[in-house]
């Protein structure tokens, strides 16, 4: 991966809007269970932040998708994984299959506004019952006339509080296959029988909003429908790949944030007359840490390059999503321990990245759903 003059001044802008309009107040949005997402959003969609891949008719730039994967890990310098979540939802989760098959009326109605920041987006795939196992999942909309109604129940909806939009996976067509029947429909959030159940009181991610949505009767107009009917399961599974390569990309850099803020803090800590940083035990596990992360990022990269070029990197996205997965349960725990007694208290970082990292082996496809996907990228997983 080579980067440009053009990708350092992304990452310089992605910074300062970090540095001015979002870092500062983390530790505030942390403590109320909430941030202000159409504030960030707006900022953000004016620095022309929120439609980096998308076309420019409808107000992106256009740019390949390697500037997507600088910005994902510019935002890995955010002070809560919560907010880089939700980002991540508007930029690379909700609009990447209404961009790619949603009719002109629909990208005018709802890709304009959410790349300007004017709405948030969610994306509306996780149900109680069905997780990593999209093709699982029950939520129903049946024809009435020119509309769909739907009902059902979707959960851990990222933005689902303050949500304008949902971009929803949804059965439409029972006599067909689990992975023929489903379609992707837009819905308003205000439009009649949605329903926001709770905001949910999550270990991390606290500013985060995450919700349980419930949609009795809900009735929109057909051409809500993104591309196809029958074909959502497949634009979905299209979708994952790009965020799943943003989550590992945001993930490296806050990983590493964790590393360098557990040096500084290590060689202020003196123990028995020198600072801890020089036992040797700690700077060999922090260099193993570090050489991981690298190797981790290389495969990113790697995978980068050839979706660029049109190749199929389902195996490189899994194995990366997989590997980021482990090192963020791994990594965190270990660095926490360096931390002594300060680990334990929750008015330091550490605390939190212990508390956040975590989610990164279960958001996107867990590990063991990324090893079973790498299994039948191998030809190894057994037929059905």
């Amino acid at each position: 991966m080579l980067w440009t003059t053009e990708h350092d001044s992304l990452r310089h802008t992605t910074r300062s809007v970090i540095d001015q309009h979002i870092n500062p107040y983390v530790d505030q949005w942390e403590e109320e269970g909430i941030f202000p997402a159409h504030k960030v959003m707006k900022e953000l969609g004016n620095a022309g932040l929120l439609g980096i891949g998308k076309p420019e008719a409808y107000g992106g730039s256009n740019l390949d998708f390697s500037y997507e994967i600088c910005f994902a890990e510019e935002l890995g310098n955010l002070r809560t994984m919560g907010i880089c979540s939700a980002i991540g939802v508007q930029t690379n989760m909700c609009t990447p299959a209404l961009t790619q098959h949603g009719s002109e009326e629909l990208k005018q109605e709802f890709l304009v506004p959410t790349i300007a920041g004017d709405r948030v987006g969610c994306i509306g795939v996780s149900e109680a019952g069905a997780g990593s196992d999209v093709a699982s999942l029950k939520t129903t909309a049946r024809k009435d006339g020119d509309d769909y109604i739907i009902n059902g129940s979707k959960m851990w909806i990222t933005n689902g509080v303050q949500g304008d939009w949902i971009c929803l996976l949804v059965n439409t067509s029972p006599d067909k296959g689990p992975h023929r029947n489903k379609s992707l429909i837009i819905v308003p959030m205000d439009t009649p029988g949605v329903t926001v159940g709770e905001k949910l009181d999550k270990v991390g991610y606290r500013s985060s909003d995450t919700a349980l949505l419930f949609f009795d009767d809900v009735r929109v107009p057909q051409r809500h429908l993104i591309g196809e009917e029958g074909r959502g399961f497949i634009y979905q599974m299209e979708q994952f790949q790009e965020e799943r390569l943003f989550v590992v990309a945001r993930s490296i850099r806050f990983l590493e944030l964790a590393i360098e803020e557990t040096i500084d803090y290590l060689r202020q800590r003196m123990t028995f007359g020198k600072p801890l940083l020089d036992n040797q035990y700690i700077h060999f596990k922090i260099a193993a840490f570090q050489s991981q992360i690298e190797s981790v990022r290389a495969l990113l990269y790697q995978a980068t390059e050839q979706y660029m070029a049109g190749e199929n990197v389902v195996k490189l996205a899994s194995m990366a999503k997989y590997l980021i997965g482990r090192l963020s349960m791994e990594i965190p725990m270990e660095l926490t321990q360096f931390w002594g007694g300060q680990g334990f208290m929750n008015d330091n970082f550490i605390t939190r990245v212990y508390r956040e990292a975590r989610q990164t082996a279960v958001g996107g496809g867990a590990n063991e759903v990324m090893l079973q996907v790498i299994s039948k990228e191998m030809d190894i997983f057994p037929k059905s």
